[in-house]
């Protein structure tokens, strides 16, 4: 666990220090916000940022965010001051600790951000075999690739397989190749030298040396253009890295995991994806089954679910009824588990009464299971196809794209998960909706600091 603390605290930095390392944090000191983001460029990194409440957490978060650098953020201020905590919290922190510092909050703390995402909650036997094959796999060095549909956990699976393995202790960076501009990747991975590019004002650390020593999950690895996919097989193959703008190759020690809801093999033979890449990822693959195929682990899944957002949002714990039990097991999740867990979420916020019932999880009709062979919504096969007749495929395409989002409550990232392509992608279409007249949801919550299309 690497600690970054910026700001005063007070004059409370060597208590909080002093705790920290008696839980086994590496810990680092900096004074301003802007120390504390050069830091962090420089690819020296951090697991946890402890940011003293009177410095400017908006720059802080917003800089972080913009830079694509994943570190969560902790405010710190003298006593039980609610408006600052509020203030934290709207500018983004994930928590707010008044000080002086107490031992047993800070560990907790400590504690929590390690073991965030790596834990697994599940009961159903096809999974219990995975944990058993990641458990087994996890303290190797070997290339690891996490296959399956969107919302099965695989990134979850990639920082299990971390926090399991001898890299512990060293960082985990997480890139997603399908989110970042294809002409952006390539510094963002590998960094790039002063003047590489227009743009380029300083040296800048990439993800690769940031993870040294540590675990690199390339998530959706399938969406990397060509050209960066044999560049990232001399890595695989040399253990080295080129910044940008730079002919001195830099040296890193760093584990490869990656990601993709793709079929690997077929996108191989199609042309879409170097067949020697794959070899070199493909060490071992684990493939996560989506939910409607391992029953057992939706209850158990929906009342974790359940009882998280229930604590989160202050909310009395409640059980699940029967008849909501029943409802849970008849849909067939085409969101997987993220979908459960945003049900859930909602579920806690509408619930009244003792229990939650079925009225309170509001699912798409469209993928309720079938009593028998008919098309997802209860309509037969040849009913669903003939309300399609007549119509083009990007008429269909359209009606599927807009409707999936409208099930998301407008959110464009959870869309593009359950619609498996890129958000890049998804926002093209939806300009394109807009622009020839058609309505658009408008973005979710957690959209909202993106652009409205």
């Amino acid at each position: 666990m690497r600690l970054l603390i910026i700001g005063t605290l007070d004059g409370q930095v060597g208590a909080a220090s002093q705790i920290a390392l008696s839980r086994g944090a590496k810990v680092n000191h900096v004074d301003t916000i802007e120390a504390g983001l050069e830091f962090l460029r420089s690819g020296r990194g951090a697991d946890l940022v402890l940011a003293d409440v009177k410095e400017d957490l908006v720059t802080l978060i917003t800089s972080l965010e913009s830079e694509r650098i994943a570190v969560p953020v902790i405010a710190c201020g003298v006593g039980n001051d609610t408006q600052a905590a509020v203030r934290a919290i709207k500018a983004g922190a994930k928590e707010y600790i008044p000080l002086p510092p107490d031992a047993e909050l800070i560990g907790a703390v400590l504690t929590a951000v390690a073991e965030e995402n790596s834990d697994f909650i599940h009961t159903d036997a096809r999974m219990t075999d995975i944990i058993k094959l990641a458990d087994q796999v996890a303290p190797s060095d070997a290339s690891i690739l996490i296959t399956g549909p969107s919302g099965t956990g695989k990134e979850m699976m990639a920082r299990y397989l971390h926090i399991k393995s001898k890299r512990r202790t060293g960082p985990f960076i997480a890139v997603n190749c399908a989110a970042i501009p294809e002409n952006l990747l390539e510094s963002e991975l590998f960094g790039h030298e002063k003047g590489a590019f227009t743009g380029a004002i300083a040296r800048r650390i990439g993800k690769f040396e940031e993870a040294n020593g540590g675990t690199i999950l390339l998530d959706e690895i399938s969406e990397m253009d060509p050209r960066l996919q044999a560049k990232l097989l001399r890595v695989l193959q040399e253990r080295e890295i080129d910044r940008v703008g730079s002919n001195k190759p830099v040296k890193v020690n760093v584990r490869i995991l990656a990601t993709s809801n793709r079929n690997l093999e077929k996108y191989v033979a199609s042309g879409g994806f170097r067949e020697d890449l794959y070899f070199r990822l493909n060490v071992v693959n684990l493939c996560l089954p989506p939910l409607r195929e391992r029953p057992d682990d939706i209850i158990a899944l929906a009342r974790h679910f359940a009882a998280k957002y229930s604590e989160a949002n202050g909310i009395k714990a409640r059980g699940l009824s029967e008849p909501a039990i029943e409802k849970l097991l008849g849909y067939e999740w085409p969101g997987n588990v993220r979908e459960l867990e945003n049900a859930m979420h909602r579920s806690i916020l509408l619930a009244s009464g003792d229990d939650i019932g079925p009225d309170a999880i509001l699912l798409s009709n469209s993928a309720m299971a079938p009593a028998s062979p008919t098309h997802p919504g209860g309509a037969s096969a040849r009913e669903h196809t003939d309300t399609q007749v007549g119509k083009t495929v990007s008429e269909v395409e359209r009606e599927l794209i807009i409707d999936t989002l409208s099930h998301c409550l407008g959110n464009r990232t959870h869309a593009a998960t359950i619609l498996g392509i890129s958000i890049r992608t998804l926002r093209n279409k939806l300009k394109q909706y807009n622009d020839d007249g058609f309505s658009v949801p408008s973005a979710g919550r957690s959209d909202a600091d993106q652009p409205p299309l």
